[in-house]
């Protein structure tokens, strides 16, 4: 299976549509993009397709309100993500401000999970 790559435009899209603010770091992840706060990703850029992190709640309304897709590569979606509309993905249609309030709700539902801990770099003897 070919993983998708994301365009330099949909890169700058994607991070256009993050809510700003210190604790948002952007991190690539497969030629993609991955979100984070907390060092928790709560949305992600794989191919042209953003995923976000909902609480299950909001997943519901969203994936029974719109035509949302799986997100990540089709084999194997990431179960915890939706996928965007594919037709909020074009550039002034005006879904810019939905898929920004949508990509907010996922943030505030990540931000209040607990911080992922750091992976340890350090090896032990004998691994």
């Amino acid at each position: 299976m070919e993983m998708p790559k994301a365009s330099d435009a949909d890169k700058e899209r994607f991070r256009s549509l993050l809510p700003d603010g210190p604790d948002v770091t952007v991190k690539p992840m497969f030629g993609n993009l991955g979100a984070f706060v907390n060092g928790n990703m709560f949305a992600g850029l794989f191919g042209r397709t953003i995923g976000i992190k909902l609480s299950p709640e909001h997943r519901q309304q969203l994936e029974s309100g719109e035509r949302t897709v799986p997100f990540g590569p089709a084999d194997r979606p990431m179960r915890e993500y939706t996928g965007l509309p594919e037709i909020w993905n074009e550039e002034g249609d005006g879904d810019d401000a939905r898929a920004k309030a949508w990509i907010h709700k996922a943030y505030e539902h990540v931000a209040g999970m607990p911080p992922k801990e750091p992976k340890s770099t350090t090896r032990t003897a004998g691994r």
